[in-house]
């Protein structure tokens, strides 16, 4: 026998080698072979069976065959997804084979989590049940069968994966269990393992997962062993050959879609491997995304709705417009905030405050000279911090807010500080309420995890009074002391020139203002503004279908996905005049093509994205839309990209 294989160290023609008749039976295609290259020993994929010609040269046998789980479906998923991202096949093995081997690892620091250390079960609501009894069926009899599960904050989801993570196991299954960030797929491994039966064996996989426990997941894959792995990006690139089941949680997140090229999406990864295997996906939120709910409407997808929270009950909604002229002792914080508040602190109940801006403020400005402080290696201005360290949080530089301009030489007297952070939040509120004990949870914070840990330790046991946060807390934390949650600033988003600013922005709001009366029957969650946007009205999570009715409607009038498909095309180089140029030539070619051959597709750009520097590394963008995504994938492969000096990348459906 003999077989054609691609070297993983980026060799660029497939080589052909001869296969022992002891290792006949288990060469499959898309599995890893190691073979002789020059005087090196080098791993390889399968990627055919081979009739070779007559050669001058003798044919040399593989030596070995990697250990590889008996998974039929891989090698066809793996193709179509690197098709689907323009990347070569070899890149998505490449990248899940290093980190299985990687020995550099991100030690998983303490994350807390509400959990009672029990594992007794709860009995499922009749809604729950429904859900559970009918994913279950297609457990037993695989098909694949996407279903949105939409359940309001604190209606029990995890209590239907925890069912069906129990029935899959049982049923020799394996599971995957998607999260949008790695401090959530902690949480809730830490949750599962706390109150799943032991005899389930469950694996992390992701940036914290340790070299051992990335060994014993190898080796249950390789064994066949029904496990449950966890994870964001990773889980859904390994070969797995009794897959069952998978679940991605809080579907709607942008954080699925990696932000390094290739932006890969590991929900509609996800979905390719579930199709591929024909087994049933879970896809659960509180705010389903818009293109799932069309997928509900117009492909067949199945929907259930979990209406009634465990305990607790939803917050009361009040809308507060800032443009108000009140009396107020500070602007960002409307007396109808402060009074409540107040009042929330003097029954020793909790209070989180949400603002989707870190530091102190968002930048600063010369009065004299109208000179504003810019990073000088990304076209964004620098973030003024509480200690007068101006900080880009693109790409880390900071510097000390010199006491003169620049360009001027004014006093930093006439510096203007424009918009407002976490950090000055935390200084009102602590000029407001000087007896509160208050804590601070953004990026800043949650990088530092030792800290970030405390901060939640505190706030969960009550050691802190107010908890002023970024959108790191608006998902997944469990707090049962919080009555009260206030949103600074809830039209920020909504300006930003993305198609999906209002979804994006409601989901948002809807998950922060759940974390308000989880265990309380009497909340409030108070949302100021600077405009009263047509979205307010649906922040009840009850009406957040109606949201969908609306937004789609106006999507479809414009021709914005999921009504359309989209693709994004990236130009990206360190010289501005040629990334411009390749950007207009590049363009110029997709719409001589798709003129010449009537393409029913519409290309839009090149233009510059609002962030179009970082790092010195300039980017220039271009969209195509159409109703045939394999239409446009074709225009673009027809586009010859040899001569260009820029890196040009493929995004199909971006989310961020």
């Amino acid at each position: 026998m003999y077989i054609h294989v691609r070297i993983l160290g980026g060799y660029p023609k497939p080589l052909t080698y001869a296969v022992p008749a002891s290792a006949e039976q288990a060469i499959r295609i898309g599995i890893l072979v190691r073979v002789p290259l020059r005087n090196r020993v080098v791993p390889a994929v399968v990627i055919a069976h081979a009739v070779p010609a007559s050669t001058a040269y003798a044919i040399r046998d593989i030596v070995g065959i990697e250990p590889w789980p008996a998974d039929e479906h891989y090698h066809a998923f793996i193709t179509t997804l690197s098709a689907y991202y323009h990347v070569d096949v070899l890149h998505t093995i490449k990248r899940m084979r290093q980190f299985l081997t990687n020995k550099k690892v991100t030690p998983p620091d303490d994350i807390i989590t509400s959990v009672e250390q029990q594992r007794t079960m709860p009995t499922l609501t009749d809604e729950q049940q429904a859900v559970y009894s009918f994913i279950a069926q297609y457990i037993h009899t695989p098909r694949f069968t996407p279903t949105v599960l939409h359940g309001i904050t604190g209606s029990g989801k995890t209590e239907v994966y925890k069912k069906l993570i129990q029935e899959a196991i049982a049923n020799n299954r394996t599971v995957m269990l998607l999260l949008p960030e790695v401090t959530l797929a902690l949480q809730f491994e830490r949750l599962l393992r706390a109150q799943l039966p032991s005899t389930i064996a469950m694996y992390g996989f992701h940036s914290a997962t340790g070299m051992r426990e990335k060994k014993y997941l190898w080796r249950a894959l390789i064994e066949h062993h029904p496990i449950l792995i966890i994870g964001v990006h990773l889980p859904v690139l390994l070969p797995i050959a009794n897959l069952g089941l998978i679940i991605v949680d809080e579907e709607h997140e942008t954080g699925y879609q990696e932000k390094k090229h290739p932006k890969i999406n590991s929900k509609e990864a996800a979905l390719m491997r579930a199709h591929k295997a024909g087994i049933p996906i879970v896809l659960g939120s509180a705010t389903p995304s818009v293109s799932s709910l069309y997928n509900v409407a117009t492909r067949g997808w199945h929907f259930f709705k979990l209406t009634k929270r465990f305990s607790g009950a939803l917050p009361t909604i009040k809308t507060v417009l800032l443009t108000d002229k009140k009396q107020r002792r500070s602007f960002w914080i409307s007396t109808v905030l402060e009074q409540a508040i107040h009042d929330r602190l003097a029954k020793h109940e909790q209070v989180i405050v949400f603002i989707n801006r870190r530091g102190f403020s968002f930048f600063v400005q010369c009065t004299q000279c109208q000179f504003i402080f810019m990073c000088l290696s990304c076209s964004v201005s620098l973030t003024l911090h509480a200690n007068a360290t101006l900080t880009c949080h693109y790409c880390g530089y900071s510097c000390t807010q010199p006491s003169t301009c620049p360009q001027c030489s004014a006093h930093e007297q006439y510096f203007l500080k424009k918009g407002i952070g976490t950090q000055q939040v935390v200084s009102i509120l602590e000029s407001l309420f000087p007896r509160a004990r208050i804590g601070r949870a953004d990026l800043d914070t949650t990088t530092k995890k030792k800290q970030w840990a405390q901060i939640l330790n505190d706030f969960e046991h009550g050691a802190l009074d107010i908890l002023v946060g970024t959108q790191t807390i608006t998902k997944g934390y469990h707090f049962p002391r919080v009555t009260l949650v206030g949103i600074l600033w809830a039209d920020l988003n909504l300006n930003f020139p993305r198609y999906n600013a209002s979804e994006t922005t409601l989901q948002q709001l809807i998950q922060v203002a759940g974390r308000a009366g989880r265990e309380r029957p009497d909340s409030l969650v108070i949302v100021q503004s600077m405009a009263d946007h047509q979205i307010f009205q649906f922040l009840n999570e009850i009406e957040y279908t109606n949201f969908y009715e609306q937004e789609i409607a106006q999507r479809a009038a414009v021709g914005y996905p999921p009504c359309t498909r989209l693709i994004e095309i990236e130009l990206k180089n360190t010289n501005e005049r040629i990334v411009e140029h390749e950007a207009t030539t590049f363009t110029t070619a997709l719409r001589t093509y798709q003129e010449t051959h009537a393409a029913p597709i519409t290309i839009l750009g090149p233009a510059k994205p609002p962030v179009h520097m970082i790092k010195n590394i300039h980017t220039r963008l271009i969209y195509m839309k159409g109703h045939d995504f394999a239409t446009m994938m074709q225009v673009c492969t027809k586009i010859d990209q040899a001569g260009y000096k820029s890196s040009i990348f493929f995004t199909p459906n971006p989310v961020n």
